[in-house]
């Protein structure tokens, strides 16, 4: 240790020590935690001294413009040590104020329980949900060396930094650190250098009962480079960070030796500090033992000079500036698309484009899987949209993801736009999140809808943090055939309807797949799910005014003269038998309404005069179509309505004869149009 603990404050010390610049974050940490009477005072204690090295003398950052394009990148997957990160960008400059500090955990306050992504007060992203931030980090770094390699030039690197990670036993017993871990060495990822806050705790106690693992090992078979430390000795910190920045290929990982809630007198090294606050007494020892003598919240003077980075961000932007600066003069082009890109704005052609991928939905003519009809999409959309950056968990040719002219990325080629992720359904949702996040690029992502329950907790997130990453599920119901119920999704397709901020759209031909794929694009504030069929489906007619509603989410399809007697509303591959069933009835004399509802959110988020125009109220006999769950079309049709679903799991069988047999027919649509009819007029 560079310097002994010493009380601070008996006299006026030329310049503090590194552990009395660490002492300011655990002081902050244990005040807040104890102030809400809720929180996690251990891990910010544990690892201040790691982030005090990290944060003074190595980020590259830029507190009067957290959003500048070439900062470094600093997760916390280990969420639930959020104070450590408050006391961070507090003290070092960011507009985040001790008020907000002192209603941690408090409702309205900025300083949340678990932090997700607020770049105004500098969140890069912070996760709750153990092990994510690990992934996410995984996406951060690629999404750093794929731009290096697109636009940096020979003396002018202008997209040159690190992402770093912090994390603890929680995310390394996650199943996802294995997932985006693998995948992060598979790729030489070595701009992505972690901290593993190795304190031997969890909330139930010492982790040796259920957590062996030799994790050094562990990473160094990955393939990445392994340093193990005092995480308390800022020297040996120090030395760690210059050698794993020293590495460059390889990914990093600092095993850092530390003591969960160093510095409390009694409950140092104890699961006691992990999730609760430290008590009256306890934050008084630690404040005696720190040498701690300044109230609750504050900071004295020459400690929050020492900390401030303000002077030294603009001075580390400015030098950016400089090289970017030249860069656009030696290449002006490039310097314009960088920028195009980073402020997130699509291409001046991308209205020419998806006017071209509609005509050309629209030009197709035979039976056609729609997860086909998106290939054909692709491969207009993704030669028109640098920034689109593709990939598949080990399903490419099954989702029909790999679009013309897409080069696939390999460890020693990555200048492609598409990625073999492997069979990572989870690790790669999260590491979408994580290239989305760090801006720059579209992702999208493939593998059949029934993993999509594997990825669930990263599209939750995704969803919380608002971010444009696109999803393609293909394999969508029952008629996938021989695989079985396994395979075949149920419940997913209403399931995933229900969180909030995530679009999905399940289109029934190849007009609506283009539609869908440039809502995707268009939509940048939730992931949007593309959910495609296996088998062929017939092509629908439309005239203009059907054909410009598509957008909306729900349209009317084909409709009747006069007020309808019964509206059909499907979704899908059940579109093309919902409308066999309707002509019947119209031939008969009946006037009946077809209405596609390809995305249930957009329709949602019409206006009421649109929604009652397709839908009106007056009109109760109703049926809903659609290979899934029957739970959420209720809303649709009403109490007197019918819905034909599958509340139960599949059977292995061909396709067609699958459908048939649960009830996927135009046949068995007429009777309940009929039903319904009937049900309406008693």
């Amino acid at each position: 240790m560079r310097a002994p603990n010493r009380p601070v404050y008996g006299y006026p010390p030329p310049m503090p020590t590194r552990r009395e610049l660490a002492n300011v974050l655990r002081v902050l940490a244990m005040d807040a935690v104890q102030q809400a009477n809720s929180g996690h005072p251990g891990a910010p204690m544990g690892m201040a001294d790691i982030a005090e090295v990290l944060w003074h003398d190595f980020l590259k950052h830029n507190p009067a413009n957290p959003r500048w394009w070439d900062r470094d990148r600093f997760i916390l997957s280990n969420g639930h040590a959020s104070m450590l990160l408050y006391g961070l960008l507090n003290l070092t400059g960011y507009p985040l104020g001790m008020d907000e500090i002192r209603n941690f955990r408090q409702l309205g306050s900025r300083c949340a329980g678990h932090p997700e992504h607020d770049l105004s007060i500098g969140i890069e992203t912070t996760t709750g949900p153990l092990g994510q931030g690990v992934a996410n980090g995984v996406g951060f770094a690629l999404a750093e060396k794929l731009l290096a390699a697109q636009f940096n030039q020979p003396e002018m690197p202008i997209v040159d930094h690190h992402t770093w990670v912090f994390c603890g036993d929680g995310c390394l017993m996650e199943g996802i650190s294995h997932e985006a871990c693998s995948l992060a060495g598979t790729l030489k990822l070595g701009k992505l250098i972690m901290f593993y806050d190795d304190n031997g705790i969890s909330i139930d106690g010492e982790v040796r009962g259920w957590f062996a693992d030799d994790t050094p090992k562990r990473f160094e078979a990955y393939g990445w480079h392994v340093q193990t430390i005092d995480g308390l000795d800022d020297a040996a910190i120090a030395r760690a960070i210059r050698a794993a920045q020293a590495e460059g290929e390889r990914p990093s990982l600092i095993n850092c030796k530390t003591i969960i809630g160093w510095g409390a007198p009694t409950k140092a090294g104890t699961a006691a500090t992990h999730g609760e606050a430290l008590g009256v007494e306890e934050v008084a020892g630690a404040r005696k033992k720190l040498g701690w003598t300044a109230p609750p919240f504050e900071v004295p003077s020459e400690l929050r000079a020492a900390w401030n980075h303000e002077k030294a961000g603009r001075a580390a932007e400015a030098r950016w500036q400089q090289l970017f600066g030249r860069y656009r003069n030696a290449h002006p082009a490039l310097a314009t698309e960088f920028e195009r890109r980073m402020r997130a704005e699509l291409p001046a052609n991308w209205p020419d484009t998806a006017r071209a991928a509609l005509a050309a939905g629209q030009a197709v003519t035979a039976s056609q899987a729609t997860r086909q009809s998106s290939q054909a999409m692709l491969n207009l959309i993704g030669p028109a949209l640098p920034e689109l950056f593709g990939g598949s968990a080990d399903l490419t040719p099954s989702n029909n993801t790999l679009f013309k002219g897409a080069r696939v990325v390999t460890p020693q080629d990555v200048e492609g736009d598409y990625l073999h992720y492997g069979v990572r359904e989870f690790g790669m949702s999260a590491a979408m999140t994580g290239i989305a996040l760090h801006g720059g690029f579209i992702p999208y992502g493939g593998t059949f809808l029934t993993f999509s329950d594997y990825a669930r907790n990263a599209l939750r997130m995704a969803s919380l943090m608002h971010q444009r990453v696109i999803l393609v599920y293909t394999h969508d119901s029952i008629g996938l055939g021989e695989d079985g119920p396994t395979h075949q999704p149920i419940e997913q397709l209403n399931s995933l309807r229900l969180i909030p901020n995530l679009t999905l759209w399940r289109p029934a031909d190849a007009t609506e797949t283009a539609v869908a794929w440039r809502a995707a694009i268009e939509h940048d504030t939730g992931p949007t799910l593309v959910v495609l069929t296996r088998q062929g489906v017939p092509q629908q007619a439309r005239d203009a005014a059907a054909l410009a509603a598509v957008s909306r989410g729900g349209y009317v399809l084909a409709d009747c003269q006069g007020v309808p007697q019964c509206i059909v509303i499907a979704t899908g591959s059940e579109v093309s038998i919902a409308r066999e069933a309707v002509q019947r009835v119209q031939a008969a004399g009946k006037r009946v309404r077809l209405v596609s509802m390809p995305c249930t959110e957009f329709f949602d988020a019409q206006d009421a005069a649109y929604r009652e125009s397709v839908l009106p109220a007056a009109v109760t006999a109703r049926v809903a179509v659609e290979a899934g769950t029957t739970g959420l079309w209720w809303r649709y049709v009403g109490t007197g309505g019918r819905v034909i679903g599958i509340d139960h799991y599949g059977a292995s069988g061909k396709g067609a004869e699958v459908m048939k047999k649960f009830g996927f027919t135009a046949d068995n649509v007429e009777r309940a149009i009929h039903e319904s009819m009937q049900g309406s007029e008693r």
